[in-house]
């Protein structure tokens, strides 16, 4: 440990607002002060993005005092910290939930009420941050949450998108992508570190260097380098006064503009470098379609990875002059591959900066760093090509290739002369293009991976990476998603939380398993009738968004049955839209049936370059239009699309549901969190036994859930025997007049054969996701649905109980888990007066 810091003995603060004679903390004098001197407004012309922003960098305010002590007391302790690389945070919004962790909610809501403004108004005016897409990102915010709640030393990194993914808008049927502009206005909860900038490089060349002694030393050299700035937001906890950092990198050029080209009047060349490096954090996922996406992505990844690494090192050697206990001090948790070239970066700091021999540099690198899996799926399993490597990384592309040398010699001692188990292990896949894998990288890499739900673990280990497995059972854990009960019940749900908080007190908003308490009251008429009074309120808040949104009514006494998440085909929203059909064939063919009014509720986007999922989006609104206008079907059917899902969408739409649609293919999803969300709200779950779904069954109970369709082992065997989607056609009479109703553009007509590649991936590309076999069994799912909703107290009893036994869920206990048997750190709470 370094002489100074640790060991200096400070008699008066070092915090300036501690030295002020006065210093008011009241929401009340923070919000004028930044009305007059940060928005420049006065009473004749302020705006309600003023009310906004104003109130935000007040609560900012409020944070950055904790937040400076905070990272001051991990500084001084030496503590061990986690810090957690994601490319993606789906943070949503911060207002209200930042008003709720700091216990100002109330006194925020009076003081606007005063000034003649609605609190829930001002929040609606807040963009979602455009920092993530889909289910990676949402669990790494509810990560940084849990984090901060229960006060463990954490840091997140990742970077700071100018442009989210994209706006979705829906044209005719069609996604329609425009630019996500979430910071053109600003965003009051960043602060940006002009201070914190490191260099980044790029392409160039290695030249070596012979010692006498044989060293050899490597220079990388003649490199196009971007600058990385620093943004910090600041992350609270929950009623603690703990303030963790979540640091995002912006990219810059070394120079604003060439002033030779400018000069000259070559205006366009003047700022063509910076243009070009500011790309680099333009876009959230880039289309890799084409090689220059590919190539922005790799150096998306690199400068995240490059940026993060500078900084930890910086910091470490703050107070610390050697590496020998960074292990001991420091974890790192790669988010899925997205961040697994911190791997060979790290080797290349110590090796080629610090001068560390390969064997040490790489037990401090394996010993330093954790990886999660996201996904079984092949084609998100990252693979980079080695010509690419060799244009962008070329040092880092040597490094691979001696760890890969390494790791190969180690696989020859295990299994000596095995060539299949030297392929299947070695990072380099062999072929017409050779390609780094980066799982394979992080694998061996890491001193833990862990998979996240109890069957996604045991896929890893037995089908995706047997081999790994065998090679390295002590590395494989499994650690559950989970989800945050501030955002996810106490925030968006506000009128179910003061009903839960009014029956068994608070304390299930930091410690889920209380939430065990109120299975006491399922059978409680009064309680039951409080419980479907609030849910009939928020279907009432969505009708009102439906409508203003989509311009379509819907019944509040319908089943809201919701599907939402990103458009994929493994998902199944195909399925669910298919099912929608055949129901609506049965009203038409027995006009009087009794028929339960149904809405059927989708929210999702496609990738830009997935042709197939975006069709799967024009045919649910092309459905729709048809049914939804057929007088027969009347307002006993409806199907609804609403565009631009994003997390503040789907604190309107969780609560209002009343069946979540979590139906994917068994063996598919890797865990899931829409469902827990759902369940937290008292949904009951319509779905396979596929990621965490088997293990809420197993919580909840299997009697509290619409379980339909095959389990993971069963599509196993069905594909090993030879699956013939045409033998379900040809058999289920109603099935084939879906599909037929389909191929004669009954949902196109204007559009002829325009959903034949639909039909085709059922009939005559082998129905991969298993569609068509499932089909029959989630109707079935359907009318127990039906007869359940019969009995509204049955239904609210159910419904009482999944809230109840959602404890497991709750990203607080996937946290400890992480903190206790991977990362090694423990909390340090901080008090302040």
């Amino acid at each position: 440990m370094k002489e100074g810091f640790l060991t200096r003995n400070d008699s008066h603060s070092i915090f300036f607002t501690d030295l002020a004679e006065q210093c008011s903390e009241d929401i009340r004098t923070l919000f004028l002060r930044h009305l007059e001197y940060s928005m420049v407004k006065d009473t004749t012309n302020v705006q309600p993005w003023d009310i906004y922003f104003a109130l935000s960098l007040s609560l900012r305010d409020k944070l950055i005092q904790r937040w400076l002590r905070t990272q001051y007391e991990y500084r001084k302790q030496d503590v061990k910290k986690v810090y957690y690389l994601s490319m993606e945070y789906l943070i949503g919004r911060l207002l209200v939930n930042t008003l709720i962790n700091l216990g100002e909610y109330e006194n925020s809501y009076d003081m606007l009420k005063e000034f003649g403004y609605e609190l829930e108004d001002i929040a609606e005016l807040e963009p979602d941050m455009g920092l993530g897409n889909g289910g990676l990102g949402r669990l790494a915010a509810c990560f940084m949450d849990s984090l901060a709640t229960q006060a463990y030393p954490a840091y997140g990194y990742g970077i700071r998108y100018e442009f989210g993914i994209f706006k979705q808008n829906i044209v005719q049927g069609y996604q329609v992508e425009e630019p996500d502009r979430w910071l053109k206005k600003g965003c009051p909860w960043e602060i940006q570190r002009p201070e914190l900038t490191y260099r980044v490089r790029f392409g160039g060349e290695v030249v070596t260097e012979t010692l006498p002694d044989g060293k050899i030393l490597y220079y990388w050299l003649n490199t196009d380098d971007v600058m990385a700035v620093a943004w910090d937001i600041p992350i609270p906890g929950y009623k603690v006064d703990n303030v963790n950092n979540l640091r995002l990198w912006q990219a810059t050029a070394t120079d604003e503009f060439d002033l030779e080209y400018f000069n000259n009047g070559d205006y366009v060349r003047a700022v063509e470098k910076k243009n070009i490096s500011e790309n680099i954090s333009k876009v959230l996922y880039p289309n890799d379609n084409i090689h220059l996406g590919k190539v922005l992505r790799l150096q998306q990844e690199y400068f995240f990875v490059s940026a993060t690494l500078q900084d930890i090192f910086a910091l470490w050697k703050q107070d610390h002059d050697n590496f020998t206990d960074l292990p001991d001090k420091i974890a790192i948790q790669l988010n899925d591959t997205h961040p697994a070239l911190v791997i060979p970066e790290m080797m290349r700091i110590l090796i080629d900066e610090e001068q560390l021999d390969f064997e040490t540099a790489w037990d401090i690198t394996r010993q330093c760093c954790s990886y999660t899996n996201h996904t079984i799926l092949p084609e998100a399993l990252e693979k980079w090509s080695v010509k690419l490597f060799e244009e962008l990384l070329p040092r880092h592309l040597m490094l691979i290739y001696q760890i890969n040398e390494h790791i190969m010699n180690q696989v020859n001692q295990f299994y000596p002369g095995n060539i299949d188990k030297m392929r299947n292990l070695s990072v380099i896949e062999e072929g017409p293009e050779k390609k780094i894998r980066m799982a394979q990288l992080c694998l061996h890499g890491t001193h833990t991976v862990n998979g996240v739900a109890e069957l996604h673990t045991r896929i890893l280990k037995e089908r995706i990476f047997p081999d790994f497995y065998e090679m390295y059972p002590e590395r494989f854990q499994n650690k559950t998603n989970g989800i945050t009960p501030r955002l996810w019940l106490r925030t968006c749900n506000p009128q179910l939380a003061s009903l839960i908080t009014e029956h068994i007190g608070e304390s299930w908003v930091s410690n889920l398993d209380f939430l065990r308490g109120i299975e006491q009251y399922a059978k409680d008429q009064e309680f039951l009738d409080e419980f479907l009074e609030i849910k009939e309120i928020n279907k009432r808040t969505l009708i009102r968004y439906i409508f203003k949104t989509t311009g379509i009514r819907v019944r509040k006494d319908s089943i809201f049955s919701s599907q939402i998440k990103r458009i994929h085909e493994y998902k199944r929203q195909l399925l669910n839209a298919l099912s929608a059909i055949a129901l609506y064939f049965r009203i038409k063919d027995n006009p009087q049936l009794e028929f339960t009014p149904r809405t059927f509720i989708f929210a999702g986007k496609a990738a830009p370059g997935y042709y197939l999922a975006k069709l799967i989006i024009k045919f649910i609104n092309n459905i729709g239009m048809i049914i939804n206008k057929d007088p027969m079907v009347a307002d006993r059917l409806k199907i609804v699309f609403l565009p631009n899902y994003s997390v503040s969408l789907a604190e309107k739409i969780i609560p209002a549901s009343d069946v979540s649609v979590q139906i994917s293919t068994a063996g598919y999803e890797a865990s899931g969190t829409g469902n827990m969300k759902f369940a937290l709200n008292g949904a009951l779950t319509l779905g396979t036994l596929d990621g965490a779904n088997v293990e809420m069954a197993e919580e909840i109970g299997m009697e509290n859930m619409f379980i339909f369709g095959m389990n993971a082992q069963q599509v196993i065997e069905l594909k090993q025997k030879g699956y013939n989607p045409r033998d379900y056609y040809n058999n289920d009479p109603e099935l084939r007049r879906v599909i037929d109703s389909i191929a004669t553009d009954m949902f196109s007509p204007r559009e002829k054969g325009i959903f034949l590649p639909i039909v085709s991936s059922l009939l005559d590309m082998g129905d991969v996701y298993c569609i068509m076999a499932d089909f029959q069994a989630f109707l079935d799912a359907q009318l127990r649905i039906d007869r359940l909703w019969q009995d509204r107290y049955a239904w609210a009893e159910k419904a009482i109980i999944n809230i109840a036994r959602m404890g497991k869920f709750s990203s607080d206990r996937a946290i400890k888990e992480y903190a206790t048997d991977i990362w090694h750190i423990k909390p340090i709470q901080l008090d302040l007066p």
